[in-house]
């Protein structure tokens, strides 16, 4: 899903009096003081919220490194924060990811697997698809021998709505290459997410 064309994106303006109109369907009065600066904070958490559709995954994936002393084993991070909007309901879907790779001769910056993450995950989505994209954005651009991303997530639309159920969470998995394939190296990358966090390690 890309940015819409210049010509055809709505105007600030445009946008902020969509917020008001909302308001007034909702029964409140947008004039009201304590409203009266909604329709502008609204927008600017809009840009905030969405700007993954102005980001090019792929771009951030371009520059890796392979001095990397025949480095092949998993690399994996764990417990990416995801912070996303359902594409049905427009409410938060928040939870984490976990993204791994067999390198075959390259790496890339840690950092830019958690920007394809937030790339991917700043714009409407559903948790399904996201997953996809970001594994295949990976496996397309780094060429490894596989590509595994885990997402957990727990999704408003069901949590502050619908069928109310808090504490509900929902996880996808794309696995790709060695990880589909190898059923040794998908229990080996399995084993690794299962492992105490960093902080548990503390002193």
């Amino acid at each position: 899903m890309t940015t819409p064309p210049i010509s055809v994106r709505p105007s600030r303006e445009e946008a902020e009096e969509a917020v008001r109109v909302m308001l007034r369907w909702a029964g409140e009065d947008p004039a009201r003081e304590g409203l009266l600066d909604t329709p502008s904070r609204v927008v600017r958490s809009y840009e905030e919220f969405f700007e993954g559709y102005a980001v090019n995954p792929e771009e951030l994936l371009q520059r890796t490194f392979s001095e990397v002393d025949d480095y092949d084993e998993i690399v994996l991070l764990r417990d990416i924060r995801l912070e996303s909007h359902c594409e049905h309901h427009m409410v938060p879907i928040i939870g984490r990811a976990h993204v791994a790779y067999l390198p075959r001769k390259r790496v890339v910056g840690i950092s830019k697997l958690a920007r394809v993450v937030e790339a991917y995950s700043r714009r409407f989505q559903i948790q399904e698809r996201l997953t996809s994209q970001i594994a295949n954005t990976i496996d397309s651009v780094l060429e490894p021998y596989g590509t595994a991303v885990i997402i957990e997530a727990g999704h408003q639309c069901m949590t502050t709505r619908g069928v109310h159920r808090p504490g509900v969470s929902m996880v996808t998995s794309r696995m790709l290459g060695v990880f589909r394939d190898n059923s040794d190296t998908r229990r080996e990358l399995l084993s690794m997410l299962n492992r105490p966090g960093m902080n548990d390690f503390s002193a």
